[in-house]
């Protein structure tokens, strides 16, 4: 009889755990559509690529829901950050997507918007970025010994933007003598400029804003590529410094990495906090597997937008990371950001 009993409770122990494993896969389909929410306006580099994104991932995701895509602009993608946190469903069937600026908006903004990205379930990121300290072929500027010996004038777009806040910052810390000519309309405006000899460079600019705007300047030569924004090097500017080769000063670096943090996770796509850790992770497997995607990739050479994906994971500890920085660090950001 105890024999008996004991291979009852055995068989039962082992039907449980049998069972286990097709219940939580269960609780991993996806019974309803997924909505990114895109923090920008249809026919935006942001909408067409969560639309690139839909028509691919779904396939991915257990249970193969339809992904549909809706546009919610407002606040430079706050309002998008605040319904992703305050609103949306955290069953991971909301998943949102935005530019750079309310990533790091809640630590150097002039006001907190309420929200902490830390938190978000980050599903992963399409690419990587870095930015380029310039000068055009026929100037004297070649490294940055250069930039702390001479003057370079470079042009800029106007308060906020990387064109003027980088010279600032590198004046600062590391010594540079980068005048700023700020006001230009945009990056066509700054080439012009640069062209026609009313400035020498510009510092910084997108990498990929510039293979797109003025491909020849890359493929013949015309510019001097001083040193570049990022984290990482980019994978096609192996021989061109990171500016953290030149930071030596523990405060001055992590100042550094935190307002270059958005580049590592640029094209990003989270979920509202919460989220449990298995839909999060099915989330998080479909996103890598789109990345590899054919059709995707066929779809993202047509966009013109290079794919290094970061995943959810990794993507997480960089914005936590970014978001576990000294207060004085950040304090230090938000004056030299200041407009003022």
């Amino acid at each position: 009889m105890p024999g008996s009993m004991t291979r009852l409770v055995a068989a039962s122990l082992i039907a449980l755990i049998s069972l286990a494993g097709p219940l939580r896969a269960q609780s991993e389909t996806f019974d309803k559509p997924i909505t990114i929410y895109v923090a920008g306006t249809a026919g935006g580099g942001i909408d067409l690529l969560a639309r690139a994104l839909a028509r691919h991932m779904g396939k991915y995701v257990p249970g193969a829901p339809n992904i549909i895509v809706q546009d919610m602009p407002g606040a430079g993608g706050i309002r998008a950050a605040h319904f992703l946190a305050e609103s949306a469903p955290r069953d991971g069937t909301a998943i949102g997507t935005f530019a750079g600026g309310p990533v790091i908006e809640p630590l150097i903004g002039a006001r907190n918007p309420g929200y902490d990205m830390s938190k978000f379930t980050w599903v992963g990121a399409v690419s990587k970025d870095v930015g380029v300290c310039l000068s055009y072929g026929t100037t004297p500027f070649r490294t940055v010994d250069d930039l702390r010996n001479k003057e370079m004038i470079v042009a800029g777009t106007g308060a906020g933007s990387d064109s003027d806040t980088y010279p600032i910052i590198l004046n600062q810390v590391l010594q540079t003598k980068i005048k700023l000519i700020t006001g230009y309309l945009g990056t066509k405006e700054t080439i012009m400029a640069i062209e026609n000899g009313e400035a020498h460079g510009r510092c910084s600019v997108a990498y990929s804003a510039l293979k797109m705007a003025r491909p020849d300047w890359l493929r013949d030569k015309k510019i001097n590529i001083i040193m570049q924004f990022g984290l990482e090097k980019s994978n096609e500017l192996p021989d061109v410094p990171l500016v953290l080769d030149f930071v030596k000063n523990a405060d001055d670096r992590q100042l550094m990495e935190l307002l270059m943090g958005t580049m590592a996770v640029a094209r990003p796509f989270m979920a509202p906090p919460g989220v449990p850790e298995g839909r999060a992770n099915a989330l998080r497997r479909a996103f890598d597997k789109t990345m590899k995607d054919e059709g995707f990739l066929a779809e993202a050479r047509q966009l013109q937008l290079d794919v290094e994906p970061t995943s959810g994971e990794k993507a997480q500890k960089i914005v936590q990371s970014m978001y576990a920085t000294p207060r004085a660090v950040v304090e230090r950001a938000k004056k030299l950001l200041s407009p003022n």
